[in-house]
């Protein structure tokens, strides 16, 4: 993922020291992807200067495939924040190249910040996504759906995401030895 990452509450400009209102219960996050297909993670570090970025919000990985925005309407918070708690959230994009980009922004949680709305977060034309590692694909329009703004169901099904998972762990397993061999030989 080159470009922005946009985390957003209820459409409100940034907040002091640029940071974004954010809901307590969970709020939107909208990417723009430039490749043809991208897994995208994302983190939550608490505090005003966050170093760890300990809270998982997609314990599975999410598969996006296609370019331009992608938007997750509302993506629940597995912590309990106060109100003008500060945080930091983490997106993690990787390709085909196997490399990783990293994009933050800051937010404060807010009682009175609301998710966006449908109007304001939609996937771009072409855009869908599935978590990878579900037993089965979440439900539409749930909030821990991936493609709840999404107009199409996600190509591919459970089955392929396990394959996708088999075959990635058989190749970090594969480079793992190369290297072990390279190193002793």
């Amino acid at each position: 993922m080159r470009g922005q990452v946009h985390v957003s509450g209820a459409g409100a400009a940034p907040g002091a020291a640029g940071r974004t209102d954010w809901p307590m219960q969970g709020g939107s996050v909208s990417l723009g992807l430039h490749h043809e297909w991208t897994y995208v993670f994302i983190n939550l570090g608490l505090g005003t200067n966050a170093s760890a970025f300990n809270v998982s919000l997609t314990p599975d990985f999410v598969n996006v495939t296609g370019r331009g925005t992608y938007c997750i309407r509302s993506l629940p918070l597995p912590v309990q924040p106060r109100d003008g708690d500060n945080a930091t959230i983490q997106v993690v994009t990787s390709g085909k190249s196997g490399s990783a980009l990293y994009s933050c922004a800051d937010i404060t949680f807010r009682s009175s910040a609301q998710p966006l709305s449908g109007d304001k977060c939609q996937n771009s034309t072409g855009i869908s996504a599935e978590y990878v590692g579900h037993a089965s694909s979440p439900s539409a329009g749930s909030s821990s759906d991936p493609t709840s703004t999404s107009t199409s169901k996600p190509p591919g099904s459970a089955a392929a995401a396990n394959q996708l998972d088999v075959v990635t762990i058989a190749g970090v397993l594969g480079l793992s030895m190369v290297y072990v061999l390279g190193v002793v030989f």
